[in-house]
């Protein structure tokens, strides 16, 4: 079942849009300062039936990006946070296999949750339903990840962009696929993300879907409201029977 959320009240033209642009840049530069960070894989000391946030970042980023996240849901919710660095390029397989070496080093019978904010939510789904991650995952999340594809990437198919081509068939098979791996996904999106990821790309054909206003696709890093949702449902989320 499709479960949309507005959350955000509707927003006025003019002075509003201006500060919706003003707030995706400066998260755009909140990520460039953040990027030297977390470059070497984070992986934390767990015990049986912690819940482990594992995060994958978009494309040209790392995964010091996620730094704010990773503080509300170590310091406020008592999750574990585990996270690695993908080099630009990569494709979505090869980053799924690294996210996979990961998830093996994690103990079992803990809880993981995946979250991946553009390219890295598409990371995830491809690990969860087509290298089994089903088996250890708990649920995903996607922040602005192009599951029907971005523009962007049409300039750059001998990068990432044939995987995130609008003909992709890897793209195809993940929404093709998407009702056939119960594992639980919350696809989040904002309405201001119009270039790179808009709204009808963003969202996975199965799971719930957040929808946040006046939020662009850097702003989704770093508004509280987004955090305040992952962290909600890291903490009440069980897996599908």
């Amino acid at each position: 079942m499709l479960l949309t959320l507005m959350l955000g009240g509707r927003q006025k033209r003019g002075t509003t849009d201006l500060r919706v642009e003003a707030n995706e840049a400066l998260s755009t530069l909140r990520e460039v300062v953040l990027m030297p960070r977390d470059l070497a894989p984070v992986l934390p000391q767990t015990d049986h039936q912690d819940d482990v946030v594992v995060l994958v970042h978009g494309f040209f980023a790392s995964a010091g990006v996620f730094r704010p996240l990773r503080h509300k849901l170590e310091r406020e919710l008592g999750a574990k946070v585990a996270s690695f660095t993908h080099p630009p390029g990569a494709g979505v397989r090869t980053i799924a296999r690294s996210l996979a070496k990961l998830v093996d080093r994690i103990p079992e019978n803990t809880r993981i949750h995946i979250v991946g904010h553009s390219l890295g939510g598409v990371v995830a789904r491809w690990y969860v339903q087509e290298l089994g991650g089903y088996a250890r995952v708990t649920q995903t999340f996607s922040l602005g990840s192009p599951f029907r594809g971005t523009r962007v990437a049409h300039p750059f198919p001998f990068l990432v962009g044939a995987d995130l081509h609008t003909k992709s068939r890897l793209l195809q098979r993940l929404r093709d696929r998407a009702h056939e791996v119960r594992v639980p996904h919350t696809s989040i999106l904002g309405d201001a993300d119009r270039l790179i990821v808009p709204q009808d790309s963003a969202i996975l054909p199965s799971g719930d879907v957040a929808l946040f206003t006046g939020l662009g696709h850097n702003a989704l890093l770093y508004d509280k409201r987004v955090q305040a949702l992952i962290a909600d449902r890291v903490k009440t989320v069980r897996p599908l029977a």
